[in-house]
């Protein structure tokens, strides 16, 4: 064992036993983890809506118990036997079954897989890398597949839902980086300035916002991202311009989801899945290059809220649930 290697650091593990559900620190062994080819020390992780939902048990994430949580993770290659890595490497792993199907980012030392790690790119920090996580991932996949079908900038505005949270503020600033004019839409009028900031054209009130009951509608917006799913999903069918695409990647307001064919079959749009976790590795590869280069976003630092340790997961946790989150919460791991 590489000596770099302590005999036990500090995880958050999650449990759900005769005692309860629940997460806390505990201490452990890399042997006790799930295993890879390669063994990072992790410097920072993040907290998205679906760590919030596994930490607390609001949400049927984890597959088996127990298991570390942190669906994302960035540090140094401190073991290897693959090769494709070597000590000192810096890279990053989101998704890919973290918190899930194994042991997740929320612990000093992580054992994985190399088949997915992703070499971090010039032009990013571990922490960037982090502000980004599975978040900035989400929003460039969504770009990313709109654009192969066809997505273009003098279609008209991209809508994105649930603007200010992780996916949707980052989408406001890569989106409107790469030349799209976007319709930011929020539940939290005091953020509108701030989401401006980021490059939102306009903003428009969730509480406002009114769907016609009509499959067809006035046509409003030229393509969007929606991270809310249920109603707001279902309205947003009805008022996307001919050949305009929606990228699903949120259920936070729902699994419904109530339509018809009319706008499909009469307009044209198209409804893409955005599955970040399972990304094939080449489109991961070189979307985190695009996120590190054209993609990169100009407001990271104003995007990023105050970081936590891994003392402070169980009230992150509860903030991000209660709607009470701006931007992307970034965990420090490591104390190096």
């Amino acid at each position: 064992m590489s000596d770099k290697i302590p005999d036990t650091f500090r995880a958050f593990r999650i449990d759900d036993d005769e005692s309860g559900y629940r997460g806390e620190l505990v201490e452990q062994s890399i042997d006790e983890q799930s295993g890879g080819d390669v063994v990072i020390e992790v410097a920072y992780s993040s907290v998205n809506y679906k760590d919030a939902l596994a930490g607390t048990g609001k949400g049927k994430i984890l597959r088996s118990f127990p298991l570390n949580g942190g669906i994302d993770a960035a540090g140094t290659v401190v073991r290897s036997e693959s090769n494709g890595f070597s000590e000192g490497d810096e890279v990053l792993i989101t998704g890919c079954g973290l918190s899930e199907t194994r042991d997740g980012g929320y612990s000093e030392y992580l054992s994985v897989p190399s088949d997915w790690l992703v070499p971090l790119p010039r032009g990013l920090s571990l922490r960037e890398a982090m502000i980004l996580g599975t978040a900035g991932f989400t929003a460039a996949l969504g770009l990313w597949r709109m654009e192969a079908n066809g997505q273009t900038p003098d279609m008209g505005s991209i809508a994105v839902t649930g603007a200010s949270g992780g996916v949707g503020s980052l989408a406001c600033d890569i989106y409107s980086a790469a030349g799209y004019e976007v319709a930011a839409i929020s539940g939290k009028e005091d953020e509108f300035e701030w989401l401006h900031e980021l490059g939102a054209s306009q903003c428009i009130s969730r509480h406002e916002l009114y769907w016609p009951e009509s499959p067809l509608a006035s046509a409003q917006f030229a393509g969007a991202l929606d991270n809310v799913g249920g109603d707001m999903l279902s309205g947003l069918t009805r008022v996307i311009k001919p050949w305009g695409n929606i990228a699903s990647c949120g259920m936070a307001g729902g699994i419904g989801l109530n339509t018809t064919v009319m706008p499909f079959i009469i307009r044209g749009i198209t409804l893409l899945g955005i599955n970040s976790a399972g990304c094939p590795y080449p489109i991961r590869k070189a979307l985190w290059e695009r996120l590190a280069g054209e993609w990169r976003p100009r407001h990271l630092d104003s995007i990023a809220a105050p970081e936590v340790d891994l003392e402070g997961l169980p009230d992150a946790f509860d903030q991000l649930i209660a709607g009470k989150a701006r931007g992307r919460i970034v965990v420090r791991v490591t104390a190096s």
